[in-house]
């Protein structure tokens, strides 16, 4: 087959997005905290930004260097001090300036110098709290070296992740001394810790309350099954003993802390800064954008006039303070039409579901976002990014703005499935603990309130919510 050249026409579509509209994406979907991060970091960089601060009014027609060298200068005492003065001012006269005034003496030595102090208030995490005690103990360097990969291995709980093998050949030991070290760390406070499973975990827990060879030993060890299945009265045939003894062991075992590393957890708590507010105010509610901590940005017009001056700048300079001031200009035009945007998605929720601000969860509707986009005349992406990692304040609570979204449940009314997971949570709730509720017979309450649900739906929302079935609920005695 011959090649040959030759030139054609072709006509197609494609999405360009240039780098301001890129901006102005990435602007839409920001969270507060991030949005002023970004903003902080565009302050440093455009020169034609400049923050608005409140306060009395300043003139900003001058970067602050400018205003630094045009301000009068503070007052100074006037009263000059010879330099020899300042040179042979020693220790002593340093004490008797302070001892004229009244103030405290302190002591110190010229030779030396001053200590310094560290202070942290930074709580150990479980890897240090467990290496510190292993710096305190006398074991052989081999099983020193094998305890420190054993405990590089635990997750926060405390549980060990690593088989024995793994852990012999990272440390260079035989099983023997990976297994002696494993039985030492697992003597170290907290009790429970370098577990493999929460078994041994408990196991380990009881054995400083001197629990060995009791029914709570014996129900761990043999009739663990059992246990977790709550089948007391197996318990009590096994063993040989009565209820009343089975319930005591089985209220001791669930004293126990089955995550005996968390209270050395370093992980802090996270806030939620909310991005609304909604704040009902004589019957109506009203919107409130949340721009505490967000620099508020103006164009400056010290640098206006600078680019206005063009004779003045050489054709780089001109060039980049175009660039600047494009860019500045759009930024504050895309900050504008963030906000713009979050306001109405805002207050197209709150027109949606207003029952719910006024009446709670229970009247929570249906919503997704295409009514969203559709009632506003956006794009459906567009409100996908609004309600993205974005918070709203209530006098219900703090909730996500995707929370509001969620889809209908067949039924005569129109119920979302938030609401039925709340009425399931509601009817277990109010649940006789001895004949607890099971699935199927949730399903007939629903499909009397006109909720038609599949039993596996039922099951599926009930795991979501982390509620336990009904044979693990029922108090046995």
């Amino acid at each position: 087959m011959a090649l040959e050249n030759k030139l054609e026409l072709k006509l197609s579509q494609k999405l360009v997005l240039t780098p301001q509209l890129q901006q102005s994406i990435k602007l839409l979907q920001l969270p507060q905290l991030e949005l002023s991060q970004n903003l902080a970091q565009e302050l440093m960089e455009n020169p034609f930004l400049e923050e608005v601060f409140e306060g009395p009014s300043d003139d900003s027609e001058a970067p602050a260097a400018a205003k630094e060298e045009e301000a009068p200068q503070e007052a100074h005492d006037d009263t000059e001090v010879p330099l020899e003065r300042i040179f042979d001012f020693t220790t002593s006269d340093y004490f008797d300036e302070r001892a004229s005034d009244g103030r405290d003496l302190g002591y110190f030595n010229d030779a030396d110098p001053l200590p310094t102090f560290e202070y942290s208030n930074k709580r150990p995490d479980l890897s240090e709290h467990l290496l510190w005690q292993l710096r305190l103990s006398r074991e052989s360097e081999p099983v020193g070296r094998a305890a420190e990969i054993i405990i590089g291995n635990l997750n926060d709980d405390g549980y060990l992740l690593a088989s024995m093998e793994e852990m012999a050949a990272a440390a260079n030991v035989d099983a023997a001394t990976i297994e002696e070290a494993l039985a030492f760390i697992q003597n170290f406070d907290p009790s429970g810790v370098g577990a493999r499973d929460l078994q041994e975990c408990l196991l380990l827990q009881i054995k400083p309350l001197k629990l060995g060879n009791t029914l709570v030993d014996k129900i761990l060890r043999e009739g663990f099954s059992e246990l977790n299945s709550k089948k007391y009265k197996q318990l009590a045939s096994k063993f040989k003993a009565s209820i009343d003894d089975v319930l005591v062991a089985v209220k001791i075992i669930e004293g126990l802390d089955p995550r005996p590393g968390r209270n050395y957890s370093n992980t802090d708590a996270i806030h939620i800064t909310p991005d609304v507010y909604v704040e009902e105010l004589e019957g109506k509610f009203i919107i409130i954008l949340n721009d505490e901590g967000v620099p508020r940005l103006r164009l400056s017009n010290y640098y206006k006039r600078l680019l206005k001056n063009k004779n003045s700048l050489s054709e780089e300079e001109r060039k980049f303070l175009d660039e600047k001031m494009r860019s500045a200009m759009w930024l504050l035009k895309s900050l504008d039409q963030r906000n713009k945007t979050i306001y109405r998605v805002t207050e197209n929720i709150l027109k949606f579901q207003e029952e719910f601000f006024r009446k709670g969860i229970r009247y929570l509707r249906p919503m997704i976002l295409k009514d969203v986009a559709l009632d506003l005349e956006l794009h459906e992406s567009t409100i996908s990014r609004v309600t993205s990692n974005k918070y709203l304040q209530c006098p219900r609570g703090l909730f996500s703005f995707r929370f509001f979204f969620s889809n209908a449940v067949p039924g005569r009314d129109n119920v979302s499935a938030t609401t039925v997971k709340e009425i399931i949570k509601d009817l277990i709730e109010k649940e006789d603990p001895n004949a607890p509720l099971n699935d199927k017979l949730i399903v007939e309450t629903l499909r009397s309130r006109s909720i038609n649900v599949a039993h596996r739906t039922v099951a599926k929302y009930r795991d979501e919510m982390k509620i336990q079935s009904h044979a693990r609920r029922k108090k046995r005695f």
